[in-house]
């Protein structure tokens, strides 16, 4: 299946390819010099990732950290922008961290935008105070 190049089809596509296990295929949908951005990472974990390579990197064990079961639609809000390459994401992921089974139930927003069908920028503003009873390196991965 192709992917969808308006950005809230990309962007829910990306969401299903996450809740699949399917790294490789998510990091398919970037541009080969996209950007993505952690505002709110604590110390010790990235705040930007220069490049699919390094997004690839980055992505590459959040499953084995994070065994995410849905993105409920009632909490999936995408809202467009003055730029219509850019939207804004509201969501929340919930599952399990793998390491213990403990619930993982964290809210983000992204802010991201799409060129020729592939994301291009990626800002995930997320809380990392709610994931510090998991320890920094499931909560780098909670994204």
């Amino acid at each position: 299946m192709a992917a969808p190049h308006a950005p809230a089809a990309l962007y829910r596509h990306g969401l299903r390819l996450l809740l699949d296990k399917d790294v490789d295929g998510w990091v398919g949908l970037w541009a080969e010099g996209g950007v993505m951005e952690f505002p709110f990472a604590p110390p010790g974990l990235p705040r930007r990732l220069d490049g699919r390579e390094a997004i690839a990197d980055y992505m590459r064990p959040y499953p084995d950290r994070i065994d995410l079961h849905d993105f409920p639609e009632a909490d999936l809000r995408i809202h467009g922008t003055t730029d219509p390459r850019t939207v804004v994401a509201e969501m929340r992921g919930v599952g399990r961290w793998v390491e213990d089974g403990r619930p993982f139930d964290m809210r983000y927003i992204a802010v991201v935008t799409v060129e020729d069908g592939r994301f291009t920028s990626y800002r995930d503003y997320w809380n990392p105070l709610a994931a510090l009873g998991a320890g920094a390196d499931a909560a780098g991965s909670a994204r």
